[in-house]
């Protein structure tokens, strides 16, 4: 059975980007473009791993991703924050956050299905 992954990504060429790549490696995904949306698809659909940007419309993606630590049902899902939001410190916060790892946008999609395959394993 493939992996459902959730993107939550407010950008459409991005979400596109991550559909093509996620998609041909095998694995199936939902998409969400607010932060309020992956928490919603998150209780939801119970995701394998999320993929969560950080600069969302409405609750940002520190926040959407508290919101589903917090939850006893949802926090061992993996997040990895992949953003263009790429300050110093922003690593730092990712991981406050809950974040399992981070990833800045350019990526490389070998480096980010390699990194989304330790968690899947």
């Amino acid at each position: 059975m493939s992996k459902l992954i959730l993107v939550v990504e407010d950008q459409e060429d991005n979400r596109r980007i991550m559909r093509d790549l996620l998609s041909s490696a095998g694995y199936e995904i939902i998409e969400a473009v607010t932060g309020e949306e992956g928490v919603a698809a998150a209780e939801t659909h119970r995701p394998d791993l999320i993929l969560m940007d950080i600069q969302l419309p409405g609750l940002d993606g520190y926040e959407a991703t508290r919101q589903i630590k917090a939850n006893p049902e949802l926090e061992h899902i993996p997040i990895i924050v992949v953003t263009s939001y790429a300050l110093s410190g922003d690593d730092v916060k990712a991981f406050e956050a809950g974040c399992n790892a981070y990833v800045s946008k350019p990526f490389s999609p070998r480096e980010l299905l390699a990194k989304i395959r330790e968690y899947l394993s």
